[in-house]
């Protein structure tokens, strides 16, 4: 670090060639490269681009010093000038104090002891100087490995400059530089590829955006940069897509650790996207496979669409053609590409559309789900208002998994979808019909979704506006037409997608290094809530499938290319929409009394698969009895009948709409047997979180002594916490992590504001910590927290703050969940760190309580809750139906006696699939006195986050 602000480099002159050589011996002994050396018109590449200076003559070297993180570079030019005047030599007597002398340059040093040694060891006249004045206050101070002292080493060159180096930051400063290591110096390629310090060469990954943006490609980024760091490899970030690969240059750039702090947050991508035409022909690919070699990097992660990674997976195709091409035209020499006789080329898909086969999910399609429920949901309220109609239009040119999903969401009474037309070619008398119907039940507003892909069954398209004049003609409605357009893939990434695309960012990395020349290129993807690797083009070639289906009429064909869900959901939305279809009627004989309960506390979702239940259930010909407030309702007999109008508008409606609370049916087993039986109960859908769960532990070990209980009974699990055994999500947990990521998005917003500021979080999730996994730091109650752990990130956060640039900090986040410890409260901890801070940094608290069960339910939320309550009722009636006391002559409700383990059972999501557990069987599972599953299959995220938020900040890398 010069003592003069403002200078570029510093010239020093030599007059002969034997001190010239000294100097340059003198200078590289200490750390400093060569990056120009006695050659004009020469190009040296170093750790922050490459120097050509503009005139190289043979009687000049330049010699370069690069710095790490806060301390900057330092460059020599060296020239022979036989007019040089030699300083006058230092006197070497012990009572000689250089520090009086004038210093040519001070530089900072993070290993004071090993340039001592190296000083000695070169017979370097030197003299060592310690001042025990740091502030006993710093931070600093309070880390083992920082002693109370800083250090100035002093030495001559052989022109007699004096030059010094320090462990501070700032020669004026009292804090000592905190991480002691070596200075991290950039090592050029050798034209073999190798590195010429180990001759071992470091993998360059690219990774580049491309086609439409979505929200989580940022994040994307961020994963792959960070993972590829920690994998000691070098990560390249390729601006504007395929575009700056092939024009090159500053367009592709060396992304470090803090180039992506704050990715994670921001939709779009920040990197950008362009089409790219020159990139369709072999002359741009040419140009590309050249900028790739001359940048040294030989894997390429891809984002974007089929057509985005077909274009990678055709470059990786040509490239030995292209090499070979490049090498004969001149452009590069057959040492240069040596090392690069394949490409590797990973893909992901970051599409909005979610229209991508081998993958239940794509990245960024969960987000403009939430801008499309958004917009809907607040249309809706206009609609009620004035009993009005309207179209909206979704994006989906060849998918309608948008729109169908949205319809499912926000509960449309109507929708359109290119996979599934109308199967009538009367289609919109039957459609008016439908709405018809709606509107005479009481509805007041009503919603119709179209995808902007959607046909009829002969391919026709229909429009939005097509739709319109027929509500308006046919029907009377004051009908509008609303285009979400390009809205839909704004805003900051939902918490889902900012984990899909972490996930599948380190996956990408893992593949890279995994591959080999025979490898298929992969597409990273999700199955059953596992990231996996498909063949990339077998996946493109399985979307373009769909096309053809449809476009040759095959519907079916087109059904089963999508995802395994996208046929479930459809059906279950018809089921779920539809009103008085009396195809769907059961026999009387066979139409049950379902009672649907909530236990426990509030979480998105329960109204909406109470809704579902409901109308599914009327349609089937079953009674629906809802039970108000719980058991305690159940022994008042606040218990009516649910119609079909009475659960409209309940889709994005959060809390409970039939009251709920913690009190399980212990308080008078007998008496709910009772009420049961004078209720005729003979089927039961418990709806919450672990209350309910241990509900159904009880009823189903009462069944020997209550008969009553001997009817199919099922739990779907409804809580923020995420701890009922038996599925990977319940309903309420992904509302409830929106809440907490917008919140943080907002706290570590203000942090950042006022610069050196830690904010302690406490979120909720009893003894489950799901929903704390995240942020700078954990702590959740499946690993504790101890004063070791406090002390540990105090030093991280230290080491952070302390090697941030001033005034340019951004905040941290500590998430704690509210269980986690007794002694170490969310105030106390706030206050340890606070205290050791000293002044570096600050801490507040955040306790965001209740606002995490969510106003509205998310849309996972809402389609899981519409998807498992549909099963439920189908799982109620197949054990009601097995065990029918009465004959089939019968015109009264039957009599159910069922007491089999299987007729007592927990629904869950486990991977993609639904499945019923007997509560019996998932008890082994259950830790009851702490009220969470033994399995928590999440557990290995946290490790994840550490990996990206602390490494190289720990002193086990390897963690």
């Amino acid at each position: 670090m010069s003592l003069v602000d403002g200078l570029s480099h510093f010239v020093l002159a030599a007059p002969d060639s034997g001190l010239f050589e000294q100097c340059v011996a003198f200078y590289t002994s200490l750390g400093f490269e060569t990056v120009v050396n006695n050659s004009s018109n020469i190009k040296i590449h170093g750790k922050y681009g490459s120097y050509t200076p503009e005139c190289v003559s043979s009687q000049e070297t330049w010699l370069h010093l690069f710095g790490k993180e806060a301390a900057p570079d330092i460059t020599i030019k060296l020239i022979l000038s036989p007019n040089a005047v030699v300083k006058e030599e230092i006197p070497v007597e012990n009572n000689d104090d250089w520090r009086e002398r004038n210093v040519c340059f001070v530089a900072v040093s993070q290993n004071i002891a090993v340039l001592e040694s190296t000083l000695k060891s070169k017979n370097y006249l030197h003299q060592k100087f310690t001042h025990p004045d740091i502030n006993p206050f710093d931070p600093l101070a309070s880390l083992p490995e920082v002693k109370l002292t800083h250090t100035v080493l002093y030495t001559h060159d052989p022109l007699n400059n004096l030059i010094g180096f320090t462990n501070k930051l700032n020669p004026y400063s009292k804090r000592v530089y905190a991480n002691q290591q070596q200075p991290e110096v950039a090592i050029p390629l050798k034209a073999d590829g190798t590195e010429s310090a180990s001759g071992k060469r470091r993998k360059r990954i690219g990774v580049l955006t491309s086609g439409g943006d979505s929200p989580g490609m940022n994040a994307v980024v961020r994963a792959i940069v960070r993972v590829a760091i920690s994998r000691e490899c070098d990560a390249y970030a390729i601006f504007e897509g395929f575009e700056g690969l092939v024009q090159g240059g500053n367009l592709i750039r060396k992304f470090g650790w803090g180039d992506v702090r704050g990715y994670l947050a921001i939709g779009g991508t920040l990197i950008g996207t362009a089409r790219c035409n020159a990139f369709r022909t072999r002359e741009g690919r040419l140009k590309a496979a050249c900028n790739l070699v001359k940048n040294g990097i030989d894997a390429l992660i891809v984002c974007g669409g089929d057509g985005s990674l077909t274009g990678a997976d055709t470059l990786r195709s040509e490239w030995s053609g292209l090499i070979e091409e490049l090498v004969k035209e001149g452009q590069l020499t057959q040492k240069e590409v040596t090392p690069f006789t394949h490409l590797i080329i990973v893909g992901m898909v970051g599409s909005i559309d979610n229209d991508m086969s081998s993958t239940d999910l794509t990245i960024g399609a969960v987000t403009s789900l939430h801008r499309i429920c958004e917009a809907v949901d607040s249309i809706s309220s206009t609609a009620l208002s004035h009993s009005r109609a309207f179209v909206i239009e979704v994006m989906g040119r060849y998918c309608g998994w948008l729109a169908l999903m949205a319809a499912v969401s926000t509960g449309a009474d109507f929708v359109f979808i290119p996979e599934r037309p109308p199967s009538t070619d009367d289609w919109e008398s039957e459609m008016c019909e439908v709405l018809g119907r709606y509107r005479k039940l009481g509805k007041r507003k009503t919603i119709v979704i179209v995808a902007e892909g959607a046909i009829d069954k002969h391919l026709n398209p229909i429009k939005a506006n097509y739709i319109k004049e027929l509500l308006i003609n046919r029907m009377g409605l004051d009908t509008r037409v609303t285009c979400l357009g390009h809205i839909q893939r704004g805003g900051s990434p939902c918490a889902y997608d900012r984990n899909l695309a972490t996930s599948q960012g380190v996956e990408a990395v893992e593949a890279v290094l995994e591959s080999t020349p025979d490898t298929p290129s992969p597409m990273i993807g999700i199955r059953e809530n596992k990231i996996t690797r498909q063949p990339l083009m077998k996946a493109v070639q399985l979307t373009q499938q769909v096309a053809i289906a449809i476009s040759e009429k095959d519907f079916r064909r087109a059904m089963e290319l999508r995802d395994p869900e996208f046929a479930d959901d459809y059906d279950a939305y018809i089921a779920t929409t539809t009103v008085d279809d009396y195809s769907m009627l059961l026999p009387e004989h066979q139409r049950l009394r379902i009672g649907i309960i909530h236990i426990g506390a509030p979480a998105g979702g329960m109204n909406q698969a109470t809704r579902a239940a409901v109308r599914f259930a009327l349609n089937r010909g079953h009674i629906t009895l809802a039970i108000q407030n719980g058991f305690p309702g159940l022994l008042d007999d606040n218990v009516h009948e649910l119609s079909w109008i009475d659960v409209d508008g309940w889709a994005a409606k959060g809390g409970s709409e039939l009251g709920t609370n913690r009190t399980e049916p212990d308080i008078d087993l007998g008496m709910i047997a009772y009420k049961f039986q004078k209720h005729r109960i003979n089927a039961l859908l418990l709806i919450g979180g672990f209350e309910a769960y241990a509900s159904l532990v009880m009823l189903n070990a009462a069944r020997d002594k209550y008969p009553a209980f001997c009817i199919p009974m099922v739990c779907l699990p409804a809580t923020i916490s995420n701890n009922v055994p038996g599925t990977d999500f319940s309903l309420g947990c992904d509302t409830s992590l929106n809440v907490i990521v917008e919140s943080c998005d907002a706290i570590k917003q203000s942090a950042s504001a006022s610069r050196r500021r830690v904010f302690v979080v406490e979120v909720q999730g009893g003894n489950c910590g799901y929903l704390a996994v995240g942020a700078t730091s954990t702590y959740i109650p499946e690993e504790g927290v101890s004063l070791k752990t406090l002390q540990a990130d105090i030093n991280h956060l230290t080491r952070r703050f302390g090697e941030d640039k001033k005034r340019t900090s951004s905040g941290r986040l500590i998430l704690r969940n509210e269980r986690v410890s007794d002694t170490y409260t969310t105030s106390l901890t706030a206050d340890i760190i606070q205290t050791e801070g000293r002044g570096l940094f600050d801490c507040r608290t955040c306790v965001l309580g209740h606002t995490q069960q969510g106003s509205s339910p998310s849309p996972l939320d809402r389609i899981r809750a519409v998807r498992l309550a549909v099963k439920c009722i189908n799982f109620l009636e197949n054990h009601a139906l097995s065990s029918l006391v009465l004959n089939e002559t019968s015109s009264t409700r039957p009599k159910i006696f069922n007491n089999q383990k299987e007729s007592a059972a927990v629904i869950g999501i486990l991977g993609a699939h639904v499945a019923f557990n007997p509560i019996v069987d998932l008890i082994q599972d259950t830790d009851m006195k702490n009220r969470v599953s033994k399995k928590a299959w999440w557990i290995d995220l946290k490790n994840l986050v550490e990996l990206l938020s602390k490494w190289g900040y720990t002193e086990d890398h390897s963690k």
